[in-house]
């Protein structure tokens, strides 16, 4: 056995006991128990927060939303000779007037098919009963009886309930148009003072912070704006083919499924399930099975052009979000914050994801840069 040489110092690990080693390990894990639990305590609190300032955060982030639409018609308008006072303003007007155009267009068909619409749901109510008391269930005209008058008396008790519900709609409807009024306030300042925000919040920050938060803050509206532009124009297309379908079929109310269909889509995989299988429950009580199934067949095309050809054209791959993360994003958004939260949850989706690639990126240079060993000069 050969002994170790003089002047080697013996190995650390050699002679560590093994309760040092556990007792090193449980430090390791509960150092980052900790971690994980500030953590958690810090995204409780700044959920908390935003419950609480919610009424606030909603027009901010709708308005900033709206924004990336609104930028590159208003920066064209600068570049051309106006002030930025006078392009957003022409932006924002334009905007409305849009919204305007596209309400005036459906709100008539509405009216005037939703009579038709509402005898054939009694047609169609009357064929499910007939089916119900035909083979195979053969259900007895005392049973469905029964069970209407079961619902009617569960509605009669919950009158109260309607009532309180029929109030609190008014009053939401009043603060919904209080909000719409406020998000284009703030859109109008957004993109009139948008460009003067990022050298300002650099000074204030000092210059080693203003240099991350600059860039990051890039990313993210070039991220949104790219996202919100593309689903924009991917719903536009979905729309228009699926709308076409509904005219050439004959199904009532087209314009506003078509509409419904745009809108969704602004809320991926989700959105566009609720909309194809509303305009195929039109269509089933508007014009029957076969109507239905070819509907149906539209739409299963449309989903699948979007999916295979629009989506990897038009968006680019580092907007891309996994289908998984997008679900899950959509139900705990849904969940807090209803259909407005389902809307929002993939673009704060987006904004996370590029905050933690930019932190990646970080990482990555300062774990180079320590792993790189140092080089002593040649002499000359």
């Amino acid at each position: 056995m050969s002994e170790p040489n003089k002047g080697q110092e013996p190995d650390d690990r050699a002679t560590r006991d093994r309760g040092d080693v556990i007792g090193a390990g449980i430090l390791w894990l509960a150092k980052w128990a900790l971690c994980v639990v500030a953590i958690a305590a810090g995204a409780w609190v700044l959920g908390f927060l935003v419950a609480k300032l919610w009424v606030v955060i909603l027009p901010v982030a709708l308005a900033i939303v709206v924004s990336t639409v609104l930028w590159p018609p208003t920066r064209w308008l600068t570049t051309h000779g106006l002030r930025p006072a006078a392009a957003a303003s022409i932006a924002v007007l334009g905007f409305i007037a849009l919204l305007a155009g596209v309400i005036a267009l459906i709100v008539p068909s509405v009216v005037d098919q939703a009579p038709e619409l509402a005898d054939k749901s009694t047609e169609g109510v009357n064929q499910v009963r007939d089916w119900l008391q035909g083979p195979p269930l053969k259900i007895r005209d005392e049973q469905l009886d029964s069970a209407v008058d079961a619902i009617v008396s569960r509605l009669q008790s919950s009158s109260e309930q309607i009532a309180t519900g029929v109030f609190s709609g008014v009053s939401t409807a009043t603060s919904v148009l209080v909000a719409l009024f406020l998000v284009l306030v703030l859109t109008f300042f957004f993109v009139k003072d948008g460009p003067r925000f990022l050298p300002w919040l650099h000074i204030v920050s000092g210059s080693r912070s203003g240099k991350h938060l600059e860039e990051v803050l890039n990313r993210i509206w070039v991220v949104l704006g790219g996202f919100i532009r593309t689903q924009a124009l991917v719903s536009l297309i979905d729309a228009v083919l699926i709308g076409a379908g509904l005219v050439i079929l004959g199904v009532p109310l087209a314009l506003v499924l078509a509409v419904i269909t745009f809108l969704g889509g602004f809320v991926p995989i989700v959105g566009a399930f609720v909309a194809g299988a509303l305009a195929v429950l039109v269509a089933l009580v508007g014009n029957g099975f076969v109507t239905a199934m070819i509907v149906l067949g539209i739409i299963v095309a449309v989903q699948q052009l979007e999916g295979n050809v629009l989506q990897p054209v038009l968006q680019s791959r580092s907007m891309r979000l996994h289908a998984v993360i997008v679900l899950l994003a959509i139900t705990a958004g849904g969940s807090l914050y209803g259909i407005v939260g389902a809307f929002l949850a993939v673009p704060v989706a987006a904004i996370v994801a590029v905050i933690v690639r930019y932190i990646g990126e970080q990482l990555d240079a300062a774990t180079a840069a320590a792993a790189e060993p140092e080089t002593e000069p040649t002499p000359e």
